[in-house]
């Protein structure tokens, strides 16, 4: 009789492991990129901070609009394709050369969106490394089965495509303007 129910003790035990295991949601993912840019810090910093004018590097950007609300700072980035996203400032580290921000809200098919670009130094004399950094979460955050669109791979493929096309307009105007 003991062994009967510690057999049961145990299947139920393993049960509930199962079933909390697969009860917890999505996790969250993370795009982490960098590129090399022939272009002084300075330079590259001056362009990545400006909050309120994405579109002179970012060419899914077609305007940026600023706006106070109390001690926080917001943009609406307007895309070509006739999208907005709002966007919320969280920090400027001119020492470290680095801006955090995060989605407030859009068409985006990812949620609870948090970032930070940051300009460093470069290899090389006249160069800088950018890395920009985002955190999110998939747009369907109960368990399976998940929609399609809302799952972590067009996620992270959308914010992948984000950060390609940013980090190659950012070379693209910081080295044109030299």
């Amino acid at each position: 009789m003991k062994k009967i129910l510690a057999l049961i003790a145990l299947s139920l035990t393993t049960s509930l492991v199962s079933v909390s295991a697969s009860a917890h949601g999505p996790t969250p993912i993370k795009v982490d990129k960098s590129i090399t840019i022939k272009a002084e810090p300075a330079k590259v910093w001056a362009l990545v901070k400006d909050f309120g004018n994405m579109q002179k590097w970012h060419p899914a950007v077609t305007n940026t609009k600023l706006e106070k609300k109390g001690e926080d700072t917001f943009r609406t980035l307007t895309l070509k394709d006739g999208g907005t996203i709002l966007e919320k400032l969280r920090s400027v580290d001119e020492a470290d050369m680095k801006i955090r921000y995060e989605i407030v809200s859009s068409g985006l098919p990812f949620t609870d969106y948090n970032a930070f670009i940051v300009v460093k130094k470069g290899a090389n004399a006249g160069e800088s490394t950018v890395q920009w950094v985002g955190r999110f979460y998939r747009l369907y955050k109960l368990n399976p089965p998940i929609p399609a669109g809302q799952d972590d791979e067009t996620a992270t493929n959308t914010v992948n495509g984000i950060y390609d096309a940013g980090l190659a307009g950012l070379k693209k105007a910081a080295e044109s303007s030299k």
